[in-house]
């Protein structure tokens, strides 16, 4: 089942999406749907409560979490395609996706981390 939801974008960020969708070659609903997809993280259940809502043994597991070994290779190929100017414009799409899903794992990590310092569980990180 679908829904249509109207939502209002700053013309900065329109350009921004429509920008991408042109860069993967599709419409700017289809970029505007994943994004919004990716951003809810699917999958493991803790990974959709907020940080400070887990209990200390998940808080800890979520500092450690990481693309999976494939994605990880996948992404790596795709940025020195993407370097050398022989993305094709499905890799595009591609990338763009992987991208986002690291984005979203290392936001959720280091809130992980900094709940982790807040609660005691790990020292702080130092430079």
């Amino acid at each position: 089942m679908s829904r249509t939801v109207t939502v209002t974008l700053s013309d900065d960020l329109y350009r921004q999406l429509a920008q991408l969708a042109k860069l993967a070659k599709l419409n700017v609903n289809e970029v505007a749907t994943e994004a919004i997809e990716l951003s809810f993280l699917p999958g493991d259940p803790s990974l959709l409560k907020p940080v400070d809502e887990l209990p200390d043994k998940e808080i800890l597991k979520l500092t450690q979490l990481q693309m999976s070994r494939a994605e990880d290779r996948r992404l790596t190929q795709l940025l020195t395609r993407q370097q050398k100017g022989t993305l094709t414009s499905k890799e595009r799409g591609e990338l763009w996706t992987l991208m986002q899903i690291y984005r979203n794992g290392l936001l959720r990590k280091a809130q992980a981390l900094a709940e982790a310092v807040r609660r005691g569980l790990s020292k702080p990180l130092t430079p």
